[in-house]
């Protein structure tokens, strides 16, 4: 894996860096994993934009990816391609189980064709297989973790990410988070050993802005360049100062520095270590 830089053949072309997609073994999904999402900018039902900067875009097919995998237990998966996702980060797999059943999975950075990994209960420490969170030894990295039993769909998911177990205690793992919060976690959840694959996505530069057009990302206005009744940092001259103590959100919300989690949220109580914590140390 690597970034590949281009010739300065325009000025969109100076400064503009990407991926070589080294690891990439074929160009076309599997069809039978692939759907069509109907796209709506950001808007809801009234057709009013309830979601910022979103539109435009390459037209682009969802692969269907098989997060939870506790379904085929004890059953070895041969790796057969590392494709890439235009809806992720992260670089994708797809496995085919002895039984016959392809599915795609999140690829690890160590992912290569004819690899075969498992999810069970407990399963040999090699990066790729899944298994319960409880039977991993301390320090150990992981990735697309469950917080919370049955929700295979939470966190650590990204290109480049991995929590680390730190401490085994009673019923509960004690897990590191990417953003440095530790989380309680019941043992009976499901976590997948190794680091996410694609760890030069964030050395990517972008450079012009129809490349974030591509990808559905409309343009950002600074709030100071708007009017007031768009925006609280409105009306003021050219680009000085906002003209308050604080920045404010669009609706006359703190941005900065203030907590918008829910204190009678019911999963606080699993959070050992916030990242608030981190930061003041």
């Amino acid at each position: 894996m690597g970034i590949k830089k281009f010739k300065p053949t325009t000025p969109g072309r100076r400064w503009m860096t990407g991926l070589t997609y080294d690891e990439i073994t074929t160009t076309s999904p599997y069809k039978p994993l692939t759907v069509t999402l109907k796209k709506h900018a950001g808007r809801n039902n009234l057709w009013r934009l309830t979601i910022r900067h979103q539109g435009w875009g390459h037209a682009k097919k969802y692969r269907m990816i098989d997060f939870s995998r506790t379904d085929k237990k004890g059953i070895p998966a041969k790796v057969e391609t590392i494709e890439y996702d235009p809806y992720r980060t992260a670089f994708i797999a797809l496995v085919c189980y002895k039984d016959g059943e392809r599915r795609y999975v999140l690829a690890h950075s160590e992912v290569q064709v004819w690899d075969i990994i498992i999810t069970d209960e407990s399963t040999p420490l090699k990066s790729g297989n899944r298994m319960e969170i409880g039977n991993i030894p301390t320090g150990l990295e992981v990735y697309n973790v469950e917080l919370i039993v049955g929700q295979w769909w939470i966190s650590v998911r990204s290109a480049w990410s991995s929590a680390t177990i730190t401490s085994q205690e009673w019923e509960y793992t004690q897990v590191k988070l990417p953003s440095w919060e530790v989380r309680f976690v019941h043992k009976k959840c499901y976590a997948t050993l190794g680091v996410v694959s694609n760890s030069d996505h964030s050395q990517v530069v972008i450079w012009k802005a129809w490349r974030s057009r591509w990808m559905w990302k409309r343009p950002t206005v600074l709030g100071k360049s708007m009017n007031p009744v768009d925006h609280p940092h409105g009306w003021w001259e050219w680009h000085s100062p906002i003209g308050m103590r604080a920045p404010k959100t669009p609706w006359g919300m703190p941005a900065l520095g203030y907590k918008t989690r829910n204190r009678k949220k019911t999963t606080s109580k699993w959070i050992l270590r916030t990242r608030k914590w981190i930061l003041m140390v």
